[in-house]
């Protein structure tokens, strides 16, 4: 799956789940929560190498490498935190908000975000 759709999964899904923890509920019955959270774990996954191909195509800087190191440990780890979230039974809004605000799921958003204008730049000149 190319970066660009990945991200669009991710950052549609973080909406969608900034409005359910808003929602007070319980539990999930009745809402897209699951499947959003499962298509929000399954971009996360091998996002490795659509990284290092979307850079791959840049011109080489100094720090590209790191950040790109940096941005795969935010992946793993929040890719982690929607592991755990997913295998409760019963996901309520409470839980979904304290995923929303591990500092691993703001920092993935914060590097795709970055990501996506520094690659729209490049290919914009």
């Amino acid at each position: 799956m190319p970066l660009a759709a990945r991200i669009d999964i991710i950052e549609r899904g973080y909406e969608y789940l900034l409005a359910y923890a808003a929602q007070g509920r319980q539990e999930e019955s009745g809402t897209e929560l699951r499947p959003t959270l499962e298509r929000m774990h399954g971009a996360l996954g091998d996002m490795q190498g659509s990284l290092r191909a979307a850079f791959a195509a840049l011109p080489a800087t100094s720090g590209a490498a790191h950040f790109t190191d940096a941005v795969e440990r935010d992946v793993q780890v929040a890719r982690g935190a929607l592991g755990i979230v997913l295998s409760r039974e019963r996901i309520s809004s409470m839980l979904i908000d304290n995923f929303n605000a591990s500092v691993h799921v703001r920092a993935l958003l914060t590097d795709l975000f970055l990501i996506e204008q520094a690659l729209r730049s490049a290919v914009h000149g």
